[in-house]
């Protein structure tokens, strides 16, 4: 059963949730597919007065294009033990498989945005902002030599976290 809290009351430690426990992010069509991706790189703030979440996305992802359908994604948080898990979803293609099918995790709903049951944190947000990184921003050209190799620059979404959901 998950309950709601403020996004000030999650005290999780943001740079373990995201660089170690990783996430899976979420996204439905309205013809009520959805496809779901593991995320490593992201962070949670404070943007234009509101909570937020900034999570980037590779274009090449099947994900991007349920994001880019909907106002609305989830960022679900798995227990331990998700691991496999959280590697099978990053590296299988919902084009290819039905990989939330095969990961035996089940699709809720928070409205019209789809995430996991099995997830002790849940994060509802509608996006604000996109915007595809520009090569000719990088300060620092190593991090694009090293990040960027094939040129397939991620695009930034920041996203109002609208609703968190824990685990009771």
């Amino acid at each position: 059963m998950l309950k709601e809290i403020k996004t000030t009351d999650l005290q999780e430690n943001v740079f373990d949730l995201i660089g170690k426990q990783w996430l899976l992010v979420t996204a439905g069509k309205p013809d009520g597919t959805c496809n779901t991706m593991t995320a490593s790189w992201g962070g949670l703030g404070v943007m234009w007065g509101k909570d937020v979440a900034f999570l980037v996305i590779r274009p090449q992802r099947y994900t991007k294009e349920f994001i880019d359908s909907s106002d609305t994604l989830s960022i679900s948080i798995l227990p331990d033990g998700y691991k496999k898990v959280y590697g099978y979803l990053g590296t299988v293609s919902g084009r290819d498989e039905d990989k939330i099918g095969k990961s035996a995790l089940h699709v809720a709903r928070e409205g019209e945005t789809p995430y996991f049951e099995e997830a002790k944190i849940v994060m509802v947000c509608r996006k604000l902002f996109a915007q595809p990184y520009d090569p000719e921003c990088f300060l620092d050209k190593k991090v694009d030599a090293d990040c960027y190799p094939q040129k397939d620059y991620h695009t930034l979404y920041i996203c109002e976290i609208e609703k968190v959901l824990v685990k009771e």
